[in-house]
């Protein structure tokens, strides 16, 4: 029975014992195995089957974490390259800006409220797509309202601001960003 035990063991110790231990160790070895009991020797390759399910499920525990943050870095890579799509798309927007207003193309109607000389109002054209202005050769700053397809409905918006006390509004046409004469666009001579 203890040859069958020590036989045992070996199988269990496999070929790491075989290797690395001299033969003092080997002794030792055969010494405790001796000593012990049927039921340690049973406790111990009892634990050792245990320990070897803890570390196949350590192992399978390792790989879903491998997966989970291989998982997560895509999301990061993802998330990176959305960021700089939106950081290109962010600095062309603002190159587009640095340009100037854009024009519209075709026939617009605009709502004058203004000719000034000594009123330079300028800096709120930036921010504000619907108020824009020229400057005439003599230096006048003429200031306009709203952007409209349709003549009709920048004569609404120009009885609207003459109600509200813009008693000088009246109706300004532009093809493709240049001012034209009103009655030639009205005319369709442009």
């Amino acid at each position: 029975m203890k040859k069958i035990l020590l036989i045992a063991l070996m199988c269990l110790t496999g070929s790491v014992f075989a290797q690395e231990m001299s033969k003092q160790e080997a002794k030792e070895w055969k010494k405790k195995l001796k000593s012990m009991s049927v039921e340690d020797f049973k406790a111990l390759v009892e634990e050792h089957e245990a320990n070897q399910v803890k570390v196949h499920q350590l192992e399978q525990e390792v790989e879903e974490a491998q997966a989970s943050q291989e998982e997560l870095q895509a999301q990061v890579d993802k998330a990176k390259k959305e960021a700089a799509a939106a950081k290109q798309e962010a600095a062309a927007a603002k190159e587009e800006a640095a340009k100037g207003p854009a024009v519209e193309k075709g026939l617009v109607f605009k709502v004058q409220i203004g000719a000034f000389n000594d009123l330079d109002l300028r800096e709120y054209f930036e921010n504000n797509q619907n108020f824009s202005g020229e400057v005439d050769a003599d230096g006048t700053m003429k200031y306009t309202i709203g952007t409209f397809k349709d003549y009709w409905e920048a004569d609404k918006f120009k009885k609207y601001l003459r109600k509200m006390g813009v008693k000088g509004a009246w109706i300004v046409a532009y093809k493709d960003g240049q001012r034209v004469d009103i009655k030639e666009a009205l005319e369709g001579n442009i």
